[in-house]
């Protein structure tokens, strides 16, 4: 029997701003706050060596912050007061730590080792290395052609069809690992309800070589059923209803659903419900990414997120990345008042980071009541954003450099190319270190004009890797996804549930059937009235 200790420990009777060490914080932040970067750097020779940390293949400067020694012993007297160490401990052992659903939080587990012992007694852990197991046979059975489509010709193009983490993660990771692509194997994905991926697909794709991985836990979500069943009715239009079987595999726990829809009972790959939605590319859900970059690259990148997960568990608090990371969220969410915080990587294979962090993040971090059901007293989430290198410099750098608002940011920045000249991967870098260096010097001279004063003094971390690898993106994400972790724990919050998303889906599902004319709108929202009207006039 689970005794759920974390849940019921004192924090969720007092609120963060309560503890001593907030507001030893909030005093330390009233001189902080009056400190420049380039005079931090002027006093201490050695910092930027005292405030960079390694775990695994990364590398954290974070000396480019408004911090110093004391905010740093500040940060780890937070995390203790706020009980971060015993929420650590709770996830790992399987405690019900996503309350308001009563569910355990274990995408660790799914990365992890028997020997790890990461909860073993919650039903369904001791599953994890069968269906490892069982979809590793299926990924080899596709690159032997063992498996393959209902004509024999080879599987080739795999299709994600899923919607919010169920696509966010397979995207990212099969761009980041485009490298690693199997030979003859390329990846696609459909998410969005309106119809046009799949329809662009359908002009590019040979039915007779595609495969479609179908990611929904229950088999009802609406986006990803909805595309299902058109990409459905095209094998069979194409092909016959007998190829359903040949060409369409799923992550799914609905079997009634699934024998409906035509699945066959041996392409089915399963995962629990302590798996939640962006937390589970590590789960059957990164299928598609597996086929295409080979179960031995999945298995890398699940020893990646593992070495993050030992670093989470073992690191003190003051040493400890996530934490670390964390800390430094809160206070410029909290104390400095940053509304966002932008992620920059320097690899364009790393273009849709940023978007898989919004969910990750935004996701697990807009809630504006606590565990115990109490009003938060202050902010909780920033909102993440964010693009790829040289890009974002031509884009939206001018308002980091000269703007009004006040944008932390993370750098990401791999040493080696992943996969172009060495030469222009040098210049990435270059133009990297200059951007952070430059947004924390500034520029102005005496007697230059006002507007080409760039006033410096702005934050930011640099997340340093050798090379993008499967390890090393395992590394990165699970970096992010205990950071993402603490600071809700910091803050009282639930981060692993998202009831914000559900009232939205709701009305969605009452006025689809308006807006196909098979219904009048019986809401009392008038804009939504109008709008309606002004549809169906066009429609005419």
């Amino acid at each position: 029997m689970v005794v759920n200790r974390y849940t019921n420990r004192q924090l969720s009777a007092r609120y963060p701003t309560d503890l001593r060490a907030w507001q030893a914080l909030k005093t330390h932040y009233a001189d902080m706050r009056t400190r420049e970067l380039a005079h931090l750097f002027s006093r201490d020779t050695a910092r930027a060596d005292r405030f960079s940390l390694s775990a695994g293949n990364l590398t954290l400067d974070y000396s480019k912050n408004h911090v110093n020694s004391t905010t740093r012993k500040l940060f780890a007297r937070l995390a203790k007061d706020a009980g971060v160490p015993a929420a650590i401990e709770a996830m790992f052992t399987g405690e019900p730590i996503n309350q308001t659903e009563g569910r355990s939080v274990l995408h660790t587990a799914l990365r992890s080792k028997i020997s790890d012992q990461v909860a073993l007694e919650t039903p369904g852990v001791r599953e994890v290395w069968e269906v490892l197991s069982n979809m590793e046979e299926f990924v080899e059975g596709v690159h032997n052609d063992q498996i393959h489509g209902s004509t024999s010709r080879r599987l080739t193009d795999i299709v994600n069809i899923g919607i919010g983490g169920s696509d966010l993660g397979p995207v990212m990771a099969s761009r980041a690992l485009r490298p690693y692509w199997k030979e003859g194997m390329r990846f696609h994905s459909v998410s969005n309800v309106d119809g046009t991926q799949l329809a662009d697909l359908t002009v590019e794709l040979d039915p007779e070589r595609t495969l479609f991985v179908v990611c929904s836990k229950t088999f009802t979500t609406l986006e990803t059923m909805t595309n299902a069943r058109a990409a459905r009715a095209w094998i069979i239009e194409t092909m016959g209803h007998s190829a359903v079987e040949h060409h369409f595999v799923a992550a799914s726990t609905n079997h009634d659903a699934m024998n409906a829809f035509g699945i066959n009972p041996k392409y089915r790959f399963g995962f629990w419900d302590w798996v939640g939605g962006r937390y589970s590319l590590w789960s059957a859900v990164g299928l598609s990414l597996a086929l295409v970059i080979g179960m031995d690259n999945f298995r890398r990148l699940l020893a990646g997120g593992r070495v993050m997960d030992q670093h989470f568990q073992q690191a003190p608090m003051d040493e400890n990345m996530p934490v670390l990371l964390a800390s430094l969220g809160v206070w410029y969410n909290n104390f400095f008042g940053a509304g966002t915080q932008a992620i920059l990587p320097y690899d364009n294979r790393l273009d849709r980071f940023p978007a898989y962090l919004q969910q990750l993040q935004m996701e697990s971090s807009g809630k504006s009541v606590r565990m115990d059901g109490k009003p938060v007293k202050c902010k909780t989430g920033m909102v993440i954003w964010g693009e790829a290198g040289n890009n974002a410099q031509h884009s939206f750098y001018q308002l980091l450099h000269q703007g009004t608002r006040l944008v932390p940011v993370d750098f990401l920045l791999p040493i080696k190319s992943s996969g172009a000249d060495q030469s222009q991967q040098d210049l990435a870098i270059a133009n990297c270190l200059a951007q952070s260096e430059a947004l924390m010097d500034g520029f102005d001279e005496k007697g230059l004009e006002t507007y080409r004063v760039h006033p410096g003094n702005n934050p930011s971390n640099t997340i340093l890797f050798e090379e993008l690898t499967p390890e090393t993106l395992g590394q990165l994400i699970a970096l992010y996804e205990h950071k993402v972790f603490v600071e809700g724990v910091i803050w009282g919050i639930d981060s692993f549930d998202q009831w914000g998303v559900e009232l939205g889906k709701k009305v969605a599902t009452a006025l689809s059937s308006v807006v196909a004319g098979e219904a009048r709108y019986s809401g009392s929202n008038a804009s939504t009235e109008n709008l309606l009207q002004q549809i169906r006039k066009k429609r005419l």
